[in-house]
């Protein structure tokens, strides 16, 4: 999701910003994996320093995964079929205790199997 916030071409884009505007009031998370994903686009592309503020500016912050991720993530793995990304996301939600935000379908399946509030 802030993926496609951050890039105007995105075909989620506008769903992103509204997303977010709608959560406006609210604290927002990632791992630091989701995080660094995030930023590979602006860093080929240049704009780096602008995603870099734009996150700042949104106020999301980095949530670590705990103690015991690696183990965490593994069974996450095994348990949802999901890639190693996807699993970060579930656990950081679950580090945070807050809701999932995510256009992707399987993902967005997970976390609410899993009990959270997911935004599309």
């Amino acid at each position: 999701m802030l993926i496609a916030h951050l890039d105007g071409a995105d075909a989620h884009h506008d769903r992103a910003r509204a997303l977010l505007l709608s959560a406006a009031e609210e604290p927002l998370a990632a791992s630091p994996l989701s995080l660094a994903e995030v930023l590979v686009g602006p860093a080929r592309a240049g704009r780096f320093d602008k995603a870099i503020a734009a996150l700042h500016q949104l106020r999301v912050t980095g949530v670590g995964l705990g103690e015991g991720a690696p183990i965490r993530l593994a069974v996450l793995r095994a348990r949802t079929g999901l890639k190693l990304p996807d699993c970060c996301v579930l656990l950081a939600a679950e580090q945070a205790q807050g809701a999932v935000a995510t256009f992707d379908d399987r993902l967005a399946a997970a976390a609410g199997e899993r009990g959270f509030v997911v935004r599309q």
